[in-house]
């Protein structure tokens, strides 16, 4: 039985290109800032947007989707997960970072590299041994 859920879904535009490490066990890793905006009216009625900015993080197939296709100011469908990070600073103070943990995304939009013709890519994520997560079934129930 599950304790609980942890679960993102993002629409929202890059706000750098994505930095792309790849580390010793040959294992790839994309983090860029995706921004998400929402507009609503204030209690005066004028017209307000308010943008949040996230931490970004993509490993393996999405990492390289990342690196081929993704430029600051596309725009993605991203769904993922919420990871909290403690680190300490070059002072020695506690530290701490929210990151998306990227498991599925889809390019929206048309592609914005040059000589790029290509469908809007999508990924999902794979575990260690490549496998793609199990679909769970849809209820049929008409509502």
């Amino acid at each position: 039985m599950a304790t609980g859920v942890n679960k993102v879904i993002l629409i929202g535009n890059l706000g750098r290109d994505p930095e792309i490490q790849r580390l010793e066990n040959g294992v790839k890793k994309a983090s860029f800032s995706l921004a998400t905006t929402e507009v609503y009216r204030n209690k005066e009625g004028e017209k307000t947007q308010h943008t949040e900015w996230h931490n970004i993080v993509l490993w393996r197939g999405l990492a390289e989707v990342a690196e081929n296709y993704l430029k600051k100011g596309n725009t993605i469908y991203l769904e993922g997960r919420i990871r909290r990070r403690e680190w300490e600073d070059k002072e020695g103070q506690k530290r701490f970072t929210t990151d998306i943990m990227g498991d599925s995304m889809t390019m929206l939009g048309s592609p914005r590299r040059e000589g790029v013709t290509e469908e809007p890519v999508s990924e999902t994520a794979k575990d260690e041994n490549g496998i793609p997560p199990v679909p769970q079934p849809e209820d049929d129930l008409p509502f």
